[in-house]
C-alpha cells in the first residue's frame, strides 16, 4: 500500500486564520510573558496551530475551531489555544480591528 502525501492548505480563508491566530498569540505572549519576541512555550503554540491549520480537514470549507465536531488538538495545545483566545480575542479589537471584524463576520 502507498502512502498518500497529503497537500497543506494554502487558501485565503486558511492563511487569514493563520494570520489571526499568530497576531493573537504574539499579543497574549507580550501581555503575559512580557517578551517582544514569542517566548518558547508561545512559538511552540504557534508552530502547532498554524501546522494544525496547514491539514484542517475541511480546508477552505473549515468553521471556527470553537465550532469543528473534529477536535485536531491534543489536549495539552486546546488547553493552552483555548487561555490564548480567552485573553487575546477582547484585545483584538483594540489592537488588530480589521482582523477582529473579519474573524466575526465568518463565523
Amino acid at each position: 500500500m502507498k502512502a498518500r502525501l497529503i497537500e497543506p492548505n494554502n487558501g485565503r480563508k486558511v492563511q487569514k486564520e493563520k494570520e489571526i491566530v499568530r497576531q493573537m498569540i504574539v499579543l497574549y505572549c507580550r501581555k503575559n510573558h512580557h517578551h517582544n519576541v514569542l517566548c518558547k512555550e508561545c512559538l511552540d503554540l504557534k508552530n502547532y496551530a498554524l501546522l494544525r491549520l496547514s491539514f484542517c480537514r475541511f480546508g477552505e470549507e473549515k468553521t471556527a475551531c470553537s465550532n469543528c465536531k473534529v477536535h485536531c488538538y491534543k489536549p495539552k495545545y486546546r488547553q493552552k489555544m483555548k487561555a490564548v483566545m480567552r485573553y487575546s480575542g477582547p484585545w483584538m479589537m483594540l489592537y488588530h480591528p480589521i482582523y477582529s471584524v473579519k474573524h466575526l463576520l465568518n463565523r
